[in-house]
């Protein structure tokens, strides 16, 4: 039996959101205060009015008391929670859940993490010490998405250049919406050509296929729906929140042909059955997704539904899914603008989806689904890689069902 959903049943009605970037003189601590300053602010409440927190970090901190700590708690209920790039999506989920069932009122999720100071050129990682022979070895993750990219060419008939070109024009467009958005990591307009003749960092993928590393921090603050309205006069509701761990074994399935995720297909299939969509294309306003590579937000146009298979290329090449398009995605550039501070990637992509439907993106990003009375915005994390992630999916709307 699949989940029974809490649609209508919960609101966002705070958010807050630090810049992404290189915060070589900031600390997590910092951040956290930042983020969990604004959404208290834009929902005219203090800490005190704050019942239970969810508190996402993968490396940047150690039990609830990261948290409580930074933002001196006074004994309240902290859950530190982890889901690999998902962890984010996790903590809105719990908090969302938590706030549903009755057992508080107001509820916070917040997500942080802190990557530049490791010194690292990757993102932390949480690798657990086995016999070697859990299938992976010793692969990157540029090395691992960049199987998707020869593999959608074979079975859709693309040249090389073809499939450079679409992935280019993926890079292009996050760029080009990142440079619009003063959160984001990199506010540069790169052009395709410059994107094509980047180094390769992994088989077809350059410099710029791939997302940066980067520090942040973002949070969010729910209720339930039926006092929303007593912190904000634009609330979102939440519609969905849909999360599936797979079974891992894509790598040893001979089937398995790397040019989908099932886990990312499941879990929108039971966030939109949740949400009652029947069409996302058309539906929703606009939709944020990992595009950790940028092979990697291609297959999602597929698996998400947003294209038919074999044609999210034709899709990507003709501007479909621009800022100007039928369904932007990531129009606050993503995770290729932003970097992935993993804790905080899922709650902002939710910031965005907050500043869209309440109408409050910059002019110059502004989606025009929204000025055109659609009201649904979608969200999606996966962790992991082909063939063994997880995957998180949520619908949030600016209207109640009637």
């Amino acid at each position: 039996m699949g989940s029974h959903g809490i649609r209508d049943r919960v609101a966002i009605v705070g958010m807050g959101c630090t810049p992404f970037g290189e915060h070589w003189t900031r600390s997590a601590d910092d951040l956290l205060i930042d983020a969990v300053g604004e959404a208290v602010t834009s929902a005219g409440i203090t800490l005190d009015d704050i019942d239970a927190y969810w508190f996402g970090t993968q490396a940047s901190g150690v039990s609830g008391l990261t948290l409580s700590r930074a933002l001196h708690l006074p004994n309240k209920p902290v859950t530190r929670v982890e889901n690999m790039c998902a962890t984010g999506s996790e903590a809105l989920r719990n908090a969302c859940y938590a706030v549903a069932s009755g057992a508080y009122d107001v509820a916070m999720a917040v997500g942080v993490e802190k990557l530049k100071d490791s010194g690292m050129s990757g993102l932390s990682g949480t690798v657990i010490p086995g016999a070697g022979d859990d299938s992976r070895g010793e692969i990157t993750a540029p090395a691992n998405f960049s199987l998707l990219a020869p593999a959608y060419a074979a079975k859709y008939g693309l040249a090389d250049e073809e499939m450079k070109d679409v992935i280019t024009r993926i890079a292009w467009k996050n760029h080009f919406n990142g440079a619009r958005n003063p959160r984001a990591q990199f506010r540069k307009e790169v052009p395709p050509e410059r994107i094509k003749a980047a180094p390769i960092v992994a088989g077809m993928l350059g410099v710029f296929d791939c997302s940066g590393v980067s520090d942040g921090s973002a949070a969010a603050i729910v209720v339930r729906a039926e006092d929303a309205y007593r912190y904000t006069d634009r609330p979102i509701f939440v519609k969905a929140l849909s999360f599936v761990a797979g079974p891992a074994d894509g790598l040893l399935d001979p089937e398995y042909d790397f040019t989908s995720f099932p886990e990312v297909v499941a879990s929108a299939q039971e966030a939109y059955r949740q949400a009652g969509i029947t069409d996302p294309r058309t539906e929703l306003a606009l939709a944020e997704v990992h595009d950790c590579f940028t092979p990697t937000e291609l297959v999602l146009m597929e698996d998400l539904g947003f294209s038919e298979r074999g044609q999210g290329w034709k899709d990507v090449t003709s501007g479909a899914f621009d800022l100007d398009g039928s369904l932007p995605v990531n129009p606050d550039g993503g995770l290729k603008a932003f970097g992935h501070p993993i804790g905080a990637s899922g709650l902002r992509m939710m910031f965005e989806a907050w500043l869209q439907l309440r109408g409050e993106a910059p002019a110059e990003r502004t989606v025009k689904s929204v000025a055109e009375g659609r009201s649904l915005a979608l969200t999606h994390n996966l962790g992991g890689g082909p063939g063994e992630c997880v995957s998180f999916v949520s619908v949030v709307g600016s209207q109640l069902t009637e």
